[in-house]
């Protein structure tokens, strides 16, 4: 039997092993270090892109998952402590699922074992390196990008998925979270955020048409928007640097609607730009209130419209949804509109119900597929923002 290293000599030894393994030598290197910490048969497994199924990372095969299992989300222990990022014990003893996050934003869960009485601190410290280590080694593995996908994705897919940011951020003062459908196949959406300071940047933009080129536009447009704020340009005047940037590629034959916003994180004051978009919805406890504003043209037309900056006052708790039309254009058997009613209510009751606003936003957009027969004819994003005060 080997020696049983403490949690913190556990901690230390895998950074240290860590920092030349690649993505594939992540689960032998897991195994192994656990174990010396009295963590049996430790192995982890990862969401897919759509939040539909845990895939094991076994390291073997071009996707380092051959020989794996796949564990649904729903109705599985595994799926449990995924969901509610609380850690489940199953009924035979000593087995255990943590889930693995990086912040806020869900990766997947750890499956330990160890008999008796449970250290479940060691658990959770293991569970939150295995996070730190697949950050730092997925965006140069394509091994990663093969497991995480359960069927062929689109070139356009494949730039909006490399572009945008993680699909959660939370601290003390704000929680933010996105998601976007169809994952495999999305052209035109995509959305963006950033904190600085006190001031936390978000976007959303719906781009024109279904294919490559709508795709390239969106993208063209999250990169000119990163640049323009990374330069200290002014809300007021952002736009005109993202217009400027497709109007040179795409010479007005192409276009993305966008809202561009700014949210002051010690006094809650948003100010944001309508550019052809829907308006964003602001939930106040139960109410539900589109936010108007002077709507200018969408970014890349050159119609010369004012740009109003709107200014709305925010309070502790309230919740912000900047979306695009596939979501509430999504129609049932009887071609009626999922709707921004049905919408806001299905935010609003699973906030009652306490999920938390990842698995919220991953439960609108199966009800969402759902509702159209799990085939959109437009893409369909959202970016959820609450502001706690």
């Amino acid at each position: 039997m080997p020696v049983q290293h403490t949690s913190n000599e556990l901690m230390v030894s895998l950074v240290r092993a860590g920092h030349l393994a690649t993505f594939e030598e992540l689960p032998a290197l897991v195994a192994k270090k656990a174990d010396f910490a009295g963590l049996s048969q430790a192995r982890f497994y990862l969401a897919d892109h759509q939040q539909q199924v845990l895939r094991e990372v076994t390291g073997e095969g071009d996707d380092a998952r051959r020989g794996g299992r796949d564990l649904p989300v729903d109705g599985s222990p595994a799926g449990q402590a995924y969901v509610t990022g609380v850690t489940v014990r199953e009924e035979r003893e000593g087995r255990y699922w943590v889930p693995i996050l990086e912040g806020a934003e869900r990766l997947g869960v750890l499956h330990v074992c160890f008999p008796g009485d449970p250290d479940r601190s060691a658990m959770r410290d293991l569970a939150s390196l295995v996070g730190l280590l697949v950050i730092a080694k997925r965006s140069n593995s394509d091994a990663y990008a093969r497991l995480i996908r359960t069927k062929p994705m689109s070139v356009s897919a494949e730039m909006q998925w490399t572009l945008m940011p993680p699909g959660t951020f939370a601290d003390a003062r704000v929680t933010i979270s996105a998601a976007t459908e169809p994952a495999y196949d999305n052209a035109g959406d995509s959305f963006d955020y950033a904190l600085v300071g006190d001031t936390a940047h978000l976007a959303i933009f719906d781009a024109m048409g279904h294919d490559n080129a709508a795709g390239l536009i969106a993208n063209l447009a999250v990169g000119a928007f990163r640049n323009e704020r990374r330069k200290g340009t002014p809300l007021s005047h952002i736009h005109q640097g993202v217009e400027g940037t497709l109007i040179q590629e795409f010479v007005r034959t192409r276009f993305a609607t966008a809202i561009l916003a700014e949210l002051n994180l010690v006094t809650g004051e948003m100010n944001w730009v309508n550019c052809g978009h829907l308006p964003p919805i602001l939930i106040r406890g139960g109410q539900v209130r589109e936010l108007e504003c002077e709507p200018s043209h969408p970014l890349g037309m050159d119609l010369g419209l004012p740009v109003t900056v709107c200014c709305e006052p925010l309070q502790p708790g309230d919740r912000l949804l900047l979306y695009t039309d596939g979501i509430i254009e999504a129609r049932d058997s009887l071609g009626h509109e999922f709707g921004v009613d049905r919408f806001a209510d299905f935010i609003i009751r699973h906030q009652v119900d306490n999920m938390p606003v990842p698995e919220t936003l991953r439960r609108l957009m199966h009800a969402v597929l759902g509702y159209h027969h799990d085939r959109l004819n437009d893409d369909a994003t959202v970016l959820f923002c609450e502001w706690h005060g």
